[in-house]
């Protein structure tokens, strides 16, 4: 016969299995006994899908020590099989019982040796194992008691019986094997574990024979066959503590069910798992894997209606932060203990403060809510000193932190305004909790307390100051009118911290799109006259303000927007611009000023100029390592560029050039900011404007040297040069002028067509159709009419007029330009129709007698 080693772990497991249905079988058909042996059977029929399970995972669970396990449940599963073909009615019920709870410990053995096995699975198994230990048959209770031992037949007596009492059928070669095989089952029993066994492995076993003595423990515990006495005098819970530090996963997992089944009896069992170094070796436990933590708190739980565990658990370091991820976790079991751990520890307020330092709030926002003056004023102290996190912002925002805060502040004593306002500036920093101050009816009281000169409420207005500037960010501010000129008036009045904020805040007021009005009175106030002073501040972030507060105000203004300014300040911010320390922040501050100077005023063209602007300028932003990292300092500097290069002053338009500006202007054209690309291709089309005037014909004789190849230029038709008639071909703009129109964007639509149609002007349109064509910027105008605005429609018309005027373009480019060209005429604005139906006709796809025209 094969030796059982040899064989598969497969074959194993459907032995078993075939093994069980036999046992269930025979039990089924027995005529004696038939309700003991039924119930029997129905508990044997649930092994079936659990060795199906088993066998479905057969890659994991192929290891020693479920084989053995495996061994063992055969074995049971053989004496069953005797026991009921030679059943004795006068002690069944027990042996019966004794029998199913010894199948239940070899289920046990396979539970314990399953470490791999899924939780589903292992489920079944565990609720499987608890079944057979916990089985009763009937209610008979007709065996001897089994200490007495002088009633208790011997294998021999149940199953050797006279002639007379023996079934006619059975005969004696049966017999003598069903003897023989219990033999052999009752000595492999003989090695279970004593009572006295079982201590010396728990105190001192390795981890497998340490499992066996846990095994038979928890049966004990379960089965109620050792008493509190017993448990108290051998130090039970000491003993599995001590051992739950340093076992292997299956044992600690084990440890501490019997900890829960014990916890779960006595409050005295609890008493003696809360000191301290048992808690410990529990918070470990929490770090392990998903049973074992899922138990651990489990058992934490139970033992916190303990007062000391709430202080003790606080105390240990990583218990909260890790009840807070269960809490937050995967397994809902285990997250839900976590929650109601938390809560209970939560009663006590240094707990609720490392809960908020782990991310868990709620405790905290209670407190403020419902706690002591002096609890307030701790969270709240607290929160101004925790670095949260957006989320966690918004989450204290959400669970209603902010409404207790803003009552601290505006009826509390001296020191719980400052840790609520200290608080509230933590908080103000995300968005979405602005418009909750704003609705709190916060931003009076803050005004009121900047004006105040009482002394005690100094060290208040800073943080003040803070709030009110993050508030500023929210147009919901301006449900307070006089706001601004409110903080105008406290400029000069206080200190350079607070001048800051108040800065920030004013320049976010003005910035928002509804704030026209509060704009006009802050003019009319003469905020600008008010903050000239500030531009010469030694503190950067003062003088940075000041700048970007003039530079939102100046865009409105036109005309006298210079003599405002006056030359003194002017130069002033010319000599920021110009300064190697001024920051990229400040430097697009004072750019922007200088972009809203309007562009017909040539006395601050002079001006700019004779203070050599222009060319440092172009020098710093066109070196190798100078990046346009902020959209303000391109689209500043963009918008500056446009006053050099107006059309109308082809000198100016030649030193600008010879300085650089093309190469910049080409480099803003591929940016980040759309604004910029537009002010960029608004300064090349203004140069372009002049390219054919500026040209040299090809025609020209008098030459000493005549110009290269490479100079020549197919739209212009002569020789152009980037530095003398600012050509865009030869800049090699166009390029990037289509990338732009080809783009999602369509804000610089119109100032890149503009650019584009100065190549099709009346002498040079055939040659800058096919030059568009060359470099596929055709598709890119169809684009334009097909989603831009009623002024890029027009220009673009305007371009495929002139490109339709080639019968190859009609061709290549007519039917995807069609059904645009349809469309808007049926639906497009009704001044564009006139043109419309011109390509429309160009394409004959209407009548030149047509009633569009």
């Amino acid at each position: 016969m094969q030796h059982r080693d040899d064989k598969s772990f497969l074959e194993l497991v459907m032995e078993l299995k075939a093994l069980t249905e036999e046992v269930v079988s025979v039990a089924r058909i027995s005529e004696s006994e038939i309700e003991i042996f039924n119930e029997f059977a129905s508990i044997l029929e649930k092994f079936i899908p659990v060795f199906d399970d088993i066998k479905d995972n057969d890659k994991v669970m192929d290891t020693p020590p479920i084989r053995k396990a495996v061994e063992s449940l055969a074995k049971e599963l053989r004496r069953a099989k005797a026991l009921i073909k030679s059943s004795d009615s006068e002690s069944i019920v027990k042996q019966m019982e004794g029998l199913t709870q010894d199948i239940g410990r070899s289920i046990g053995l396979l539970l314990f040796a399953s470490n791999d096995l899924k939780l589903d699975v292992k489920e079944k198994i565990r609720a499987l194992h608890k079944e057979l230990m916990n089985a009763r048959f009937g209610n008979k209770s007709l065996s001897p008691s089994p200490s007495d031992p002088s009633r208790s037949p011997s294998y021999e007596s149940v199953f050797v019986s006279d002639s007379e009492s023996e079934k006619e059928s059975e005969t004696e070669e049966e017999r003598h094997e069903i003897v023989e095989e219990m033999h052999e089952i009752e000595e492999e029993r003989r090695i279970s574990l004593g009572i006295d066994d079982v201590m010396l492995q728990l105190k001192y076993g390795d981890d497998d024979k340490l499992r066996f003595a846990l095994l038979e423990l928890n049966e004990m515990v379960d089965g109620k066959t050792v008493d509190s006495e017993w448990i108290n005098e051998e130090g039970i819970i000491s003993i599995l503590c001590n051992r739950l530090g340093s076992s292997k996963p299956n044992n600690r997992l084990c440890i501490i069910q019997i900890l829960r089944s014990l916890a779960s009896d006595s409050a005295d069992y609890k008493e003696k798992m809360a000191d301290v170094d048992s808690l410990l070796v529990l918070v470990k436990s929490l770090t392990r894997d998903v049973e074992e933590r899922r138990e651990a708190v489990g058992l934490l739980l139970d033992l916190s209606d303990l007062p000391a565990v709430w202080r003790r658990l606080g105390r240990i370091q990583g218990c909260i932060v890790m009840l807070v991820a269960m809490l937050n976790g995967d397994d809902p079991v285990a997250s839900n203990d976590a929650g109601k751990l938390l809560n209970a520890l939560s009663s006590n307020t240094q707990n609720a403060l490392h809960m908020a330092e782990a991310g868990y709030f709620k405790p905290l926002v209670h407190y403020l809510h419902e706690g002591s003056d002096m609890v307030k004023i701790l969270m709240a102290t607290a929160l101004s000193r925790i670095e949260l996190t957006d989320q966690s912002r918004a989450l204290l925002g959400e669970d209603g932190a902010i409404e207790p805060l803003v009552k601290m502040f505006k009826v509390g004593k001296l020191e719980a305004k400052l840790s609520a306002l200290s608080a509230l500036q933590n908080l103000s920093i995300l968005g979405e909790n602005t418009q909750r101050l704003i609705s709190s009816g916060i931003v009076v009281p803050l005004l009121q307390l900047l004006f105040s000169v009482t002394s005690v409420l100094m060290t208040l207005r800073e943080p003040a100051s803070a709030i009110l500037a993050r508030i500023a960010q929210s147009e919901s501010i301006l449900v307070n009118q006089d706001v601004a000129q409110q903080m105008l008036s406290l400029l000069n009045l206080t200190s350079p911290t607070i001048q800051c904020h108040l800065l920030q805040a004013l320049n976010s007021i003005a910035t928002h799109s509804s704030a026209s009005n509060v704009r006009r009175k802050m003019k009319e106030n003469n905020a600008i006259q008010l903050l000239l002073p500030f531009l010469t501040e030694t503190n950067t972030k003062i003088r940075t303000g000041a700048l970007n507060l003039i530079r939102t105000l100046s865009k409105d203004i036109s005309q006298e927007l210079t003599e405002l300014l006056g030359e003194t300040n002017l130069s002033v911010i010319v000599g920021i611009i110009l300064s190697t320390s001024t920051t990229e922040n400040e430097k697009a501050a004072a750019i922007g000023i200088l972009s809203n100077l309007p562009i017909s005023d040539k006395k601050a063209t002079d001006l700019l100029k004779k203070l050599n602007l222009l060319p440092i300028l172009i020098s710093t932003m066109t070196s190798s390592n100078t990046t346009f990292t902020s959209d303000l300092l391109a689209e500043s500097v963009a918008g500056v560029l446009i006053r050099f290069t107006v059309p109308s002053d082809k000198r100016l338009q030649l030193y600008s050039v010879e300085h650089g500006v093309i190469p910049l202007l080409v480099k803003l054209l591929s940016i980040r900011s759309v604004v910029a690309k537009s002010k960029a291709a608004a300064s090349l089309a203004q140069l372009s404007q002049n390219s054919l005037s500026l040209r040299k014909s090809k025609k020209t004789t008098w030459l000493c040297v005549p110009p290269s190849a490479e100079a020549f230029c197919e739209v212009h038709d002569g020789y152009c040069f980037v530095k003398s008639n600012f050509c865009l071909v030869k800049a090699r703009a166009i390029p990037p002028l289509i990338q732009i129109l080809e783009g999602d964007k369509r804000e610089a639509d119109e100032s890149v067509l503009s650019a584009l149609a100065t190549l099709l002007q009346d002498e040079t349109w055939e040659n800058g159709s096919n030059c568009l064509a060359k470099m596929s910027g055709i598709k890119a105008v169809i684009k334009v009419l097909e989603s831009g605005n009623s002024k890029t429609q027009e220009k673009a018309l305007w371009i495929l007029d002139r490109i339709f005027r080639i019968p190859d373009h009609r061709v290549k480019y007519g039917e995807s330009a069609q059904v645009v060209l349809i469309d808007l005429a049926q639906n497009g604005e009704p001044r564009l129709k006139s043109t419309i139906a011109k390509v429309l006709a160009q394409l004959e796809l209407l009548q030149d007698q047509s009633s569009y025209f």
